[in-house]
């Protein structure tokens, strides 16, 4: 590789990532490149810089053109293809988030339904069924809240996600007023003339 120490040490942990999150190692590498470099680069800068065949990036920049996770850029006077990602790390987030849903959990989920509406043929497809139900149900509970999440402005998504575990807090805060809401309900009912 033609980089850096710390560009490639960078490299190479994507690419050792991306084979564990099912894309190529290359592809991996290649996102990773781009979303390092300072300017778009071409097929021929990231061949140069990586050390890999033309074949391998070609087919790599495709993938990720697939996946929206790569932008395409022309510069004047140059009839090349230049490749950059965007620069808002929370829109490649959003980016990747909404393609692993449709690759992934929608398929999912139609599975499911599927399986789902048919009849069961005895006791054990009745329990195999009754335990999908329950994973259908989490599955569309977690898309309820994805599709909630994604509409949100950055700012209030960076506030969400710094939350963290306050957020039982929060809820148990909830939970007490509830309570005490409740608990001053039936009182006031049997106040009433």
């Amino acid at each position: 590789m033609d980089l850096s120490p710390l560009a490639q040490a960078f490299v190479l942990h994507f690419g050792e990532m991306g084979s564990r999150w099912g894309i190529n190692r290359t592809v991996g590498q290649i996102y990773a490149l781009l979303y390092i470099a300072a300017e778009p680069l071409c097929a021929d800068d990231i061949v140069e810089k990586l050390g890999v065949s033309r074949s391998n990036v070609s087919m790599g920049l495709r993938e990720l053109q697939a996946w929206n996770l790569v932008l395409l850029k022309h510069l004047p006077s140059d009839r090349r293809d230049f490749f950059t990602t965007p620069d808002d790390v929370w829109q490649i987030l959003r980016t990747l988030a909404e393609e692993r849903k449709k690759r992934e959990v929608d398929p999912t989920l139609s599975v499911l339904r599927e399986i789902l509406m048919q009849k069961p043929a005895d006791e054990g497809e009745r329990h195999a069924q009754a335990r999908m139900a329950e994973m259908h149900g989490l599955i569309e509970q977690l898309t309820t809240w994805y599709d909630d999440v994604k509409k949100l402005e950055t700012d209030r998504l960076a506030m969400l996600l710094g939350l963290g575990a306050r957020v039982t807090k929060i809820l148990e805060v909830k939970d007490r007023i509830v309570s005490i809401g409740r608990q001053r309900a039936p009182t006031e009912k049997g106040s009433a003339p």
